[in-house]
């Protein structure tokens, strides 16, 4: 009890209030306390906090990035006053394993800790009091550049958006593809700082991998297939699992390149892995005592093993080639990068659904033009014309 009231003491502070505290004593011996207090609350109300959390996290991947692997690179974050709107995939190139994957990993410690925390915690408001800054972080690392982003929740734009990046996401990449025509290109141009990295910086780097393992240790001996079992076989039957589901994968990947045209073959393949992943799962239920509540909790632990599979193969690019597992890894990855982009993905075109909130994202970002009385449908047409005309005179 008295350690959840510290941490709920301590996310008071993390929430910045005290981070703000000067800005605010400088505004109020400047203009008066009533206006340093009018600024504040503009500033969050225009998104400000949601802005500096997502540059922190930026500051923070590529700090860290150097640190471990050494070189430097430009970095683009773009100036001025933007009225283009960025598609989903180049938002996705951009910010996708300084942001995005790493507030999907906070999501799900957020949500072992709310699955796994009742049995030492006395009240669930606790867990919103020391949570709400890491959810915060979360949002703010997910989906601050589509927030950000001129008709990001504009319904056909969101259409257009999904199909240039099912278009990134299969075209081919090779030599002379540029990052922004393929998704291979990109991944590959996203490990160039490993070919240059030192012994050090490689060790290191599988050693941070090793926390996607201690989730599948937690994890499996809370499953109730376990029967609160804590025996080591329990940990050993889990990568059973896993690599045979892995393996499993890959036959059909295989048997569907190899099968080409012939429909009847392919088709009869997955049939067969239907029937037989029914028959296992029919006998979990029945025999060994298998959940639902189970099938989630394997998600949450096999998912951050694949992916730590996933970067020991990046970092051991060349060992895996001589053993011929390179394209493996390249097909795993891609199913990640498939998932991550449903995942994020969703929930725009949720809110795209709803014409208000297309309005309100427009009158959240050019409010201060709004009230000076600037049309930014025009400025946005404007700008549409004369992509159109430089379209038109480049033919």
């Amino acid at each position: 009890m008295a350690l959840e009231e510290a941490l709920a003491t301590q996310s008071v502070f993390q929430l910045g209030l005290l981070l703000v505290l000067p800005m605010v004593m400088e505004i109020g011996l400047e203009k008066g306390f009533c206006s340093a207090v009018c600024d504040f609350i503009i500033m969050q109300l225009q998104l400000a906090s949601v802005f500096f959390a997502f540059q922190l996290g930026t500051k923070v991947h590529y700090f860290g990035k150097t640190i471990l692997h050494g070189s430097c690179k430009y970095r683009p974050t773009g100036r001025g006053f933007v009225v283009y709107h960025a598609k989903f995939s180049e938002n996705y190139r951009q910010y996708s394993r300084s942001h995005f994957v790493k507030g999907l990993e906070l999501v799900i410690l957020l949500v072992l800790y709310e699955v796994y925390s009742h049995s030492y915690r006395s009240s669930n408001k606790f867990y919103l009091f020391i949570t709400l800054s890491m959810w915060f972080l979360v949002g703010s690392w997910l989906f601050a550049p589509f927030v950000f982003n001129p008709s990001g929740f504009d319904w056909q734009k969101t259409v257009d958006d999904w199909t240039d990046w099912k278009r990134w996401m299969g075209n081919r990449g090779g030599i002379g593809i540029l990052p922004y025509r393929s998704w291979e290109s990109w991944w590959d141009e996203e490990q160039e700082h490993l070919k240059f990295s030192n012994i050090r910086g490689r060790i290191l780097e599988i050693i941070l991998v090793f926390r996607f393992f201690i989730y599948q240790y937690g994890i499996v001996y809370h499953l109730d297939i376990a029967h609160r079992s804590k025996n080591t076989v329990v940990y050993g039957l889990s990568w059973l699992v896993l690599v045979t589901t892995l393996l499993v994968l890959k036959m059909v990947s295989m048997g569907g390149r190899r099968s080409g045209a012939e429909f009847q073959l392919m088709f009869r393949i997955k049939a067969l892995v239907f029937l037989g992943f029914m028959s296992v799962m029919t006998v979990l239920f029945v025999v060994c005592g298998l959940t639902i509540s189970d099938l989630f909790a394997c998600m949450l632990a096999f998912l951050p093993t694949g992916w730590a599979i996933l970067l020991i193969g990046q970092v051991c690019r060349p060992l895996f080639k001589k053993i011929g597992l390179w394209d493996s890894v390249k097909e795993l990855a891609r199913a990640y990068e498939y998932i991550m982009g449903l995942l994020l993905f969703a929930p725009i075109a949720i809110l795209s659904w709803f014409p208000f909130v297309s309005k309100f994202q427009t009158r959240l970002l050019f409010n201060q033009a709004f009230s000076r009385g600037l049309r930014i449908s025009m400025i946005l047409l404007r700008r549409k014309d004369r992509t159109k005309t430089f379209s038109g005179k480049s033919t």
